[in-house]
């Protein structure tokens, strides 16, 4: 018989990314609210960073009657300065934004307190290690306070922060109110993600390599102290993936209590007619800019590829795609044309004036413009991985290329002056996602992709890409998701696994393709959050428990 799960009567979830589009957690964050408020009803509290005081936040829905009482309190006893409502998202829950200011004040004191404390080493700090921290420090006030004047020992509360940038918050609940129980997720560890990033060999020699000495190394000691600290002091500690979980255990000297896998909600994802309506403008639109920037005329029956995700150009697998079609361009068994979009912000200028001129005429185009494979200008057009990557491997986008490739150097929010569409109204138009990650600790991108029915090709060395491979009846791209092997010295293996991949797919008929996007659209089902979330409620369990023990002891 299964145990009986403790559960708690108040979660607060602390994150840099509450109301603040920045990356992966957000979604994680975002996608999850809707299901936890759900089973637990404004029992869910999160908690993120005031940047917007004076200017009004999309994401932030201001309420002066929630937690009005509290909130008086908070301000005029506890000195802390908050806004209450909530978030702009499905289930919209409750939101506690914090101005973290006036803490810098008290720094030295903090950090004085986490060493002596916790020995977390604050020493070598620089950059944003002090902003977060701060932010850490004044959520746990803000959980404090809401905890003595609301709560009270009989209630089961947790305290959920998320990445190194929270932890501080966990350490300083630990001693101020030891009757919270706290849980740490470490979304991948800084000093994994730096390794990767500075060109070292992270997987063959992931044994080998020592925590403490890389982050001197690598000049990120104070990160990696409070992620290692308090991975190690929490009650429950977790990861997203068995991939990171590896590196926890090797590099923050602790294996993850429980794997929290991030899944996904696609209430988004348009049904029916709406479907079939987007997908054909997201097409057209990107075949007429094709048009415009290369002066080519590429038909419907064009094989559209993308990958899209922050600009790591080696972790995210950036350099191995362009790789891949550079090889493919000379590939005697590719069946289509193919047109490649890398949609990855850089450090971008304007919007091409060419193009935008060329964008608002009805007519066709012969001659391309100059520069044919960029959008926007960049402030650094002569120092940009991407372009110098074309440029070394001779891609021009010639009338003969069999393929093509545009460089969409800007977010994708709908206001980037040349598309102009939202990310899910780009990709929806795609036949075919490449995602090669070489560091990717879950992996939202492909899952994304597959959720929209459009089938992806992902790497072993992404948690969603090993997860992927546990699934039943998964082998490969005529399932919706090719998950090619991936390590430190195989860069050509896997350029030619992509390129071999996108030539099969090319020959495939209309209906073998309808088969596999609805395959792939399946992958996604089986990621949802109603089957994930179970992990987290284990989480909770273990919190609770260990918290009171911590409390016995």
């Amino acid at each position: 018989m299964a145990k009986e799960l403790m559960t708690p009567d108040y979660i607060f979830e602390a994150s840099w990314e509450v109301c603040n589009k920045v990356g992966g957690i957000y979604t994680v964050l975002s996608t999850r609210a809707n299901t936890l408020q759900a089973k637990f009803h404004d029992r869910v509290l999160f908690i993120g960073p005031d940047f917007w005081q004076g200017k009004e936040n999309p994401l932030f829905i201001e309420s002066d009657n929630l937690c009005a009482a509290w909130k008086m309190h908070a301000i005029l006893k506890d000195k802390l300065s908050v806004r209450v409502g909530r978030w702009n998202i499905p289930g919209e829950p409750i939101v506690i934004l914090v101005d973290f200011q006036p803490f810098f004040e008290k720094k030295n004191e903090i950090y004085t307190e986490m060493w002596n404390r916790y020995q977390v080493d604050s020493l070598h700090a620089y950059g944003d290690y002090d902003e977060a921290s701060m932010f850490a420090y004044a959520a746990g006030k803000v959980v404090e306070s809401f905890y003595r004047f609301n709560l009270s020992e009989s209630d089961k509360v947790i305290f959920h922060a998320h990445e190194w940038m929270t932890g501080m918050g966990a350490l300083y609940l630990q001693s101020a109110v030891p009757e919270i129980a706290t849980i740490f997720t470490t979304h991948a560890t800084s000093i994994g993600r730096s390794i990767a990033g500075n060109d070292k060999p992270l997987y063959d020699y992931l044994f080998a390599y020592n925590g403490d000495q890389m982050a001197q190394e690598l000049n990120m000691q104070s990160k990696h102290s409070i992620e290692k600290q308090t991975a190690h002091y929490v009650d429950c500690f977790t990861t997203v993936s068995e991939i990171t979980n590896n590196e926890c255990k090797e590099l923050l000297d602790k294996s993850a209590d429980v794997v929290l896998m991030n899944g996904f909600e696609d209430d988004f994802v348009p049904k029916g007619a709406t479907y079939t309506g987007k997908r054909k403008r997201a097409r057209a639109l990107m075949l007429r800019l094709a048009n415009c920037l290369l002066g080519d005329d590429l038909d419907d029956d064009t094989l559209i590829v993308g990958t899209s995700g922050r600009y790591e150009f080696k972790n995210k697998g950036i350099n191995v795609f362009l790789e891949s079609l550079n090889r493919l361009n000379r590939d005697k068994n590719l069946k289509k044309k193919v047109l490649a979009f890398v949609n990855v912000p850089s450090w971008v200028g304007d919007p091409r004036e060419d193009l935008l001129d060329r964008m608002k005429k009805k007519e066709k185009f012969d001659t391309p413009l100059e520069c044919p494979f960029i959008t926007h200008w960049l402030h650094n057009m002569t120092h940009d991985q991407v372009l110098d990557m074309l440029k070394y491997l001779g891609m021009g986008n010639s009338k003969e290329d069999q393929v093509k490739v545009i460089f969409v150097p800007c977010y994708l929010d709908g206001r980037d002056g040349i598309l102009n569409k939202h990310y899910y109204d780009i990709i929806i138009g795609e036949d075919l996602s490449v995602y090669p990650s070489y560091y990717e600790p879950w992996g939202y991108t492909p899952l994304e992709s597959v959720a929209f029915h459009v089938p992806t090709i992902t790497t072993d060395l992404a948690g969603f890409g090993l997860w992927v491979k546990g699934l039943k009846n998964q082998h490969g791209i005529d399932d919706g998701v090719e998950v090619l092997h991936r390590s430190d010295y195989n860069y050509s293996e896997v350029a030619d696994g992509i390129k071999d991949t996108i030539s099969a797919f090319s020959a495939k008929n209309e209906n073998e393709i309808k088969e596999i996007r609805k395959r792939a659209a399946k992958v996604a089902e089986q990621a949802l959050w109603k089957h994930f979330i179970q992990y987290y409620y284990e989480a909770y369990d273990i919190a609770l428990r260990n918290a009171m023990k911590r409390l016995l002891g």
